[in-house]
């Protein structure tokens, strides 16, 4: 299983229409129930500071699929003061988050 956190800044005055796009995904996703995929995202107290955690189980990543994910994908450089940066990682403990 591949787990990757992303994280970025956004510009103050596109943050909310980040949010509406990243709730797009989550709408589609809820609809589709793609097997393979455990996926949240948090906005930050900052406002602009979006953090994605994807745990993905086989060598396709549903969201390559998702019409909303590509959506949300095709303006994220102009709507980021600070662009995402993908990292994998490791889960170190977890009560109910991520099991």
């Amino acid at each position: 299983m591949r787990r990757v956190l992303v994280r970025y800044k956004t510009k103050p005055e596109a943050a909310d229409r980040n949010q509406e796009l990243v709730e797009a995904v989550f709408a589609e996703l809820a609809e589709t129930r793609p097997d393979g995929l455990k996926y949240g995202t948090v906005r930050l107290e900052d406002g602009v500071t979006f953090v994605h955690v994807a745990f993905i189980e086989g060598d396709e990543n549903p969201l390559g699929q998702s019409p909303a994910f590509a959506a949300f994908q095709a303006g994220i450089a102009e709507r980021c003061d600070e662009p995402p940066q993908a990292q994998a990682a490791t889960v170190v403990g977890s009560y109910g988050v991520f099991g």
